[in-house]
């Protein structure tokens, strides 16, 4: 029998464990916007080289694992690449706003109970609920 939380649960484990090696190794919390934002910013070339494979590594497992995983999970939230396209400026700007994402204050900040991680984890949360409330119930886009 086929379950699709199952790719959620496997998911999960595996940010979990890149998380907790990258924190291991590095010393440094793994924050994908952070380290995708300093990654163009002016420094160190051996920093650059550290987080550029860090970003083919976060973008180029999953299509090399795309076969393998096969039925993929799938969603069927929109079809509107705008809509795709304006939810994804809205995380950026989102994570930049709040001095990280979800990897950094969701993964890595409650595991070590942060409070500015919980905090931020439970408002991007909330945030999200309200935002898909109201494209879904009172635009209709979704």
């Amino acid at each position: 029998m086929y379950v699709e939380w199952i790719w959620g649960l496997i998911g999960g484990l595996l940010i979990g464990l890149g998380a907790a090696v990258y924190l291991l190794c590095n010393g440094r919390i793994m924050g994908a916007s952070g380290i995708l934002g300093n990654l163009v910013e002016r420094g160190p070339l051996d920093k650059k080289m550290e987080r550029l494979i860090f970003v083919v590594g976060l973008i180029g497992m999953p299509l090399l694992l795309r076969p393998l995983i096969a039925p993929a999970a799938q969603t069927h939230l929109t079809s509107n690449i705008s809509i795709v396209i304006l939810a994804g400026l809205l995380v950026g700007v989102g994570t930049r706003v709040a001095n990280g994402c979800t990897s950094g204050h969701g993964v890595c900040g409650i595991s070590r109970f942060s409070l500015r991680g919980i905090v931020a984890t439970v408002i991007y949360i909330l945030a999200g609920a309200l935002t898909l409330a109201l494209f879904r119930n009172v635009l209709g886009l979704i």
